[in-house]
């Protein structure tokens, strides 16, 4: 039997959708106020005239359209997670032949695709999610968005989509979100959620790497996960599904991911339980909580308290709220950080956990507390976790506090690096 043969156009636009990953992963750093030096044409072989690179994202280039008819602003009370968009939204077209085209900041509205768009039928799509915080004197923070353009090419790179600078499309979120700057509620505990999104829009049926792509960003207000104070989540261990395979795509952040775990949701649901716990291979291996990464803590036999949570490998999604836990928890445990709330005696570790483990934990009494970490909720504490016909019961910590010690320390310091109230690398500066 003969080999596969990929047609030449597919391995083409394959290699020219990732030309610039490396540049894109570690983009080189320019000196304080330097401009991005980005060609606008693309780059040729000078014996054999093919394109060998395409011209990056240059934030030097955006148009600016300001909107004429700002939307009403509704109370911050009033914000239903994901409803309400701001003025603006960040646009940027890429194609096989021309690269990276012009950034364009403009009115919030509708996106003009064709119904054969590769988005609608092969599910090229991938997202990022990350929140802008505002001080009272104006100061407008990012929290560690190196890490989302990170990942976001990762993403990319997976689905054959193009890579990009992630430094200069954070510069293009900063304008924007400094244009929309009054979107960000100024009461506390409130912040403004950023969806970077990227499809392939070829116009065209057939599943091969996209010729044509469009990159976008809105915007949307959002209150504290836990307006009412912290109440902490129950999960169902399932076991009748699974969110991710070895070797497949659960470690990238995909739209693809996402519409097959609302079937498991509701079915969660419909036993009492607010998330799933998704369990993988025969030894039932915890991986992620809902759509959150797990954190698990357990009291070992000389005192000291290990925090654990799943090994990546390529099944688990690589969170930035779950590396920054890991970090300041890793900190703490060396003395290099002290964080109220963490044990003085603190072990971290990355390694594989089965239900049995939970199991024979709760039995012994040395079960001190379960978490998810996510951009939305920072930290969510779980109370039980259903399992097998019974519930493993799980401590939240003092009464009324709704979390574990461990969960609300890494919270409370979290939250301070992102508000910018404790002064750290993390936390990027988004004001001109």
């Amino acid at each position: 039997m003969s080999a596969l043969r990929l047609p030449v156009r597919t391995l083409r636009l394959a290699r020219l959708a990732g030309t610039s990953l490396a540049r894109s992963a570690a983009p080189a750093r320019l000196a304080p106020g330097l401009r991005f030096r980005h060609t606008s044409q693309p780059q040729r072989d000078v014996m054999t005239g093919e394109i060998i690179q395409l011209p990056d994202i240059d934030p030097n280039t955006v148009k600016i359209t300001k909107t004429e008819n700002p939307k009403f602003r509704p109370a911050a009370s009033k914000l239903v997670f994901g409803h309400t968009f701001t003025d603006h939204m960040l646009t940027i077209p890429w194609t096989s032949t021309g690269g990276w085209g012009t950034p364009e900041i403009k009115p919030y509205g509708p996106l003009v695709l064709d119904p054969s768009s590769t988005v609608f039928h092969y599910a090229f799509t991938l997202f990022e999610g990350t929140k802008a915080y505002r001080q009272e004197d104006g100061t407008v923070r990012l929290f560690r968005p190196d890490m989302n353009m990170a990942r976001m090419n990762k993403s990319a790179q997976r689905i054959a989509l193009p890579t990009f600078d992630g430094d200069a499309l954070t510069e293009l979120i900063k304008k924007l979100v400094m244009l929309d700057a009054e979107w960000i509620p100024k009461e506390k505990g409130y912040s403004l959620y950023i969806r970077p999104t990227l499809i392939g829009t070829q116009n065209a049926l057939g599943v091969g790497p996209s010729s044509d792509a469009l990159l976008f960003v809105i915007a949307s207000p959002v209150g504290p996960y836990y307006a009412t104070g912290f109440k902490p989540v129950s999960l169902y261990a399932t076991t009748e599904f699974v969110r991710a395979a070895p070797k497949g795509t659960g470690g990238y952040k995909l739209g693809a991911n996402y519409a097959p775990g609302v079937v498991p949701q509701a079915a969660a649901a419909k036993q009492g339980y607010s998330q799933n716990l998704w369990l993988l291979g025969d030894e039932h291996a915890l991986t992620e909580v809902g759509t959150m990464n797990l954190f698990v803590a357990l009291k070992q036999a000389d005192g000291t308290v290990e925090l654990v949570t799943p090994p990546l490998d390529d099944v688990i999604l690589p969170g930035v709220t779950r590396d920054s836990a890991l970090a300041l928890a890793r900190a703490h445990a060396a003395g290099t950080e002290t964080i109220p709330g963490l044990p003085e005696k603190l072990a971290v570790s990355e390694r594989k956990l089965v239900m049995a483990d939970l199991v024979a934990a709760e039995k012994a009494g040395t079960l001190v507390e379960v978490f998810g970490t996510g951009t939305a909720a920072i930290v969510s504490a779980v109370d039980k976790i259903g399992y097998q016909g019974r519930d493993i019961e799980i401590p939240t910590g003092p009464p009324g506090q709704g979390m574990g010690n461990i969960a609300k320390g890494i919270l409370d310091r979290m939250s301070a690096i992102q508000t910018g109230a404790y002064p750290h690398e993390w936390s990027v500066v988004a004001n001109p």
